[in-house]
């Protein structure tokens, strides 16, 4: 059988987070193999006419889907399964309506508001705010719609503003320095946790809780998840951010509620085949939804595999189980279908 894997095409010279597919091409790669298939390795740029004519021509029983941007532009990440769509090749991971909504954060954060599910308050330059409780406001963090990866998340990011016009102002310095749309997200103060998700013949299930330690950050130290955490290795940020699924008994009913809320953003927008939600916990043990990644990344060092182990899950036994579920439903179709 013959599966194609496609990915963001790098640059010479990229950022560690740009050249992280490469490392999880040779994961995904592998781990097709052992489970006889004959992969096949497909770049995606702004030529989309070339790489459909190339999918053509090696004709897959399925691809592997781990683009995360096209021609650098994180905003077209959904070019990817809405060309697959069009093509009706089985795909796996999210079609192009989950995929657009999720990597839209705005888009992420309205239809969550809409329908119930706790994520904080926000502020785009130019509209009014949407306030729920007067103690989210005195902080904000500074971020990107479109880019992953925390591309542009540092300390920095974590501004205290005295007005709304102040927000707004850093808000329009903000989207100069990133060179794209950005928005301002209430800061929640306390706990933040991963959950990883994986796809099955009985559905959705919930393998794995993480608990993000940010061990030894001194008083006015950003608690944060930024770029330094993931991709500088020889900052402070990364060797202090730690992940541990040691999560004490004592919160086992907020775990649960934890699953609960990352089963409700599967439904909500429709994923498929794996995912993680990301979430804060206020001083209250309120849950809030920060983001939901529909294709979070699937290097052996990175926050997903670590997920698979805790779980007892081989990882080329998820790979089988994500290929399996592609299998079984094809190509996706839109929820409004």
């Amino acid at each position: 059988m013959r599966a194609a894997i496609l990915h963001d095409r790098v640059a010479a010279v990229a950022r560690p987070d740009e050249s992280d597919v490469l490392v999880q091409v040779v994961a995904v790669s592998e781990a097709l193999s052992q489970l006889s298939f004959e992969p096949t390795v497909i770049e995606l740029g702004l030529d989309l006419a070339g790489v459909e004519a190339g999918l053509r021509r090696l004709e897959p029983s399925l691809v592997f889907n781990l683009v995360e941007s096209v021609g650098g532009h994180a905003n077209l990440i959904y070019l990817a399964p809405a060309l697959l769509e069009d093509l009706a090749i089985p795909f796996t991971g999210a079609g192009t309506d989950a995929m657009f909504a999720t990597s839209n954060k705005l888009m992420a954060k309205r239809l969550m508001q809409w329908n119930n599910i706790p994520t904080p308050d926000w502020v785009v330059a130019g509209t009014s705010t949407r306030r729920r409780s007067p103690d989210l406001t005195s902080t904000w963090i500074l971020k990107s719609v479109w880019e992953h990866a925390s591309v542009g998340l540092n300390d920095g990011s974590l501004v205290q503003t005295a007005s709304f016009e102040d927000l707004t102002n850093r808000l329009e310095q903000t989207q100069k320095r990133l060179g794209g749309a950005c928005f301002a997200e209430a800061y929640i103060e306390g706990r933040e946790f991963n959950l990883s998700l994986l796809e099955g013949t009985k559905g959705p299930e919930v393998i794995a809780a993480a608990e993000i330690l940010f061990v030894d950050f001194g008083e006015g130290k950003p608690r944060i998840v930024g770029y330094p955490a993931k991709w500088d290795v020889d900052s402070f940020e990364y060797q202090h951010t730690l992940r541990t699924s040691e999560i004490p008994s004592c919160d086992s009913e907020l775990v649960s509620e934890l699953h609960r809320i990352a089963l409700d953003c599967w439904e909500l927008f429709g994923l498929r085949g794996y995912a993680r939600v990301d979430f804060r916990l206020d001083q209250a043990s309120q849950p809030w939804v920060l983001e939901v990644n529909a294709n979070p990344c699937l290097s052996p060092d990175a926050g997903y595999a670590a997920a698979l182990l805790n779980a007892g899950i081989d990882f080329s036994e998820a790979i089988g189980r994500i290929v399996s579920v592609t299998q079984l439903l094809g190509v996706p179709l839109s929820p409004t279908a």
